[in-house]
C-alpha cells in the first residue's frame, strides 16, 4: 500500500523557517506529482505547492510564493517544502499528497494518496 509519512513540523516564531519532508513508500513507479496542501479548523484544504516527479516543474499558492519551495529526492521517494519568512497565518496542518494519475496534485481529491499531516504553529 501506498504510505506518505510527513516529518518536519513544530512551533516556530514568525520570520522562522521550517523544512517539512514527505517520504513515500509501497511504490514502484514515481507518482505523477507530489504535493502540499494545509488546513486550518473550520477551513477548507488550500494547495500550497505542487511538483512534477519527471520534470521537477512547480506551481505555488499565491500566498506562499517567494517564501516556500517545494523540492524533490526521487532516489529518496521524498519531496519536501522548505518554508521560510514564515507567519502566524502559515499556521496550518500540512499534508503530502501523491498523484498517480492524471489529476493534477494541486487539486484536492479523494482519488490521491494523502498523508497524516504534521502541523505548523507560527507565533
Amino acid at each position: 500500500d501506498v504510505q506518505l509519512v510527513e516529518s518536519g513540523g513544530g512551533s516556530v516564531q514568525a520570520g522562522g523557517s521550517l523544512r517539512l519532508s514527505c517520504a513515500g513508500s509501497g511504490y514502484t513507479s514515481r507518482p505523477v506529482c507530489m504535493g502540499w496542501f494545509r488546513q486550518t479548523p473550520g477551513k477548507e484544504r488550500e494547495g500550497v505547492g505542487r511538483i512534477f516527479s519527471r520534470t521537477g516543474s512547480t506551481w505555488y499558492a499565491d500566498s506562499v510564493k517567494g517564501r516556500f519551495t517545494i523540492s524533490q529526492d526521487n532516489a529518496k521517494n521524498t519531496v519536501y517544502l522548505q518554508m521560510i519568512s514564515l507567519k502566524p497565518e502559515d499556521s496550518a496542518m500540512y499534508y503530502c499528497v501523491a498523484s498517480f494519475s492524471a489529476l493534477d496534485c494541486r487539486v484536492p481529491s479523494s482519488s490521491h494518496y494523502w498523508g497524516q499531516g504534521t502541523q505548523v504553529t507560527v507565533s
